[in-house]
């Protein structure tokens, strides 16, 4: 008789300390994944709320172009709020910061920033920044010919 056939066969599988090592390795990975991902759809809230802004302020230049009269873009950073051409108007979530540049003589309100975009394309130009955490992003408008453009930036404080 062989003596592989007469020994008990003893089932090969996993021991309990094995398969808790494993769950626990899991559970790190997920974890770890878990505040990538977190981060990372707080940053793809802020691009896309930037290039929201940026649409709506070329939006504003497009309309100023095709009738030949002026359009106003404002923004409150306070009320986290904006104004556009064509009655368009939205809100920027409480979790970003906003801040605004540009000129004076166009402000509808205390407190409140406006860019004007003239019929021939220029505009008063000015800069609103969205920002979290240690990320930014710039919507930029220049004055004399009211192109928009939007780039990552360093943070206000």
């Amino acid at each position: 008789m062989d003596a592989r056939r007469g020994a008990i066969h003893r089932s090969r599988g996993f021991s309990l300390l094995e398969v808790l090592l494993v769950m626990v390795l899991i559970g790190a990975a997920g974890a770890l994944a878990a505040g990538v991902v977190g981060g990372g759809f707080k940053r793809m809230e802020l691009r896309g709320q930037a290039r929201d802004i940026a649409l709506q302020l070329r939006f504003a230049r497009a309309r100023a172009l095709v009738t030949g009269e002026p359009q106003t873009f404002s923004i409150d950073p306070v009320a986290h709020v904006w104004k556009g051409a064509d009655g368009r108007s939205g809100r920027v979530p409480d979790s970003l910061r906003v801040h605004f540049t540009g000129a004076r003589e166009v402000q509808p309100a205390e407190g409140v920033g406006a860019i004007m975009f003239f019929g021939d394309g220029a505009s008063t130009g000015g800069r609103v920044q969205l920002s979290r955490d240690d990320a930014a992003f710039d919507i930029d408008v220049a004055w004399l010919t009211g192109q928009v453009s939007m780039h990552r930036a360093e943070p206000r404080q």
